[in-house]
């Protein structure tokens, strides 16, 4: 029903393998529904998936992105992620 919580709920249970088969590229696609609707932890955890090669194809350009969003909002662990990028 899209609704970003859930959705992010959903795609850590698939990255950390709890109560499901642990799948990267699940929870990179739930991830990525919840981040679109500016989920600042989502965002940040999809930018992690795409520093480390996790569910999608590695890409630094694409990490940055998605740490920058979720930093914009004030979250730490993004911000610190970015930061370490640089």
């Amino acid at each position: 029903q899209g609704i970003a919580e859930a959705q992010f709920s959903l795609g850590k249970m698939y990255y950390e393998g709890q109560g499901v088969r642990q799948d990267y590229a699940e929870a990179a696609r739930w991830y990525l529904k919840a981040a679109e609707q500016g989920d600042p932890v989502a965002q940040n955890n999809l930018g992690v998936a795409y520093a480390k090669g996790q569910g999608v194809r590695q890409d630094p350009v694409q990490a940055e992105q998605w740490y920058r969003k979720a930093a914009e909002q004030g979250y730490a662990q993004a911000q610190y992620n970015l930061g370490v990028m640089y």
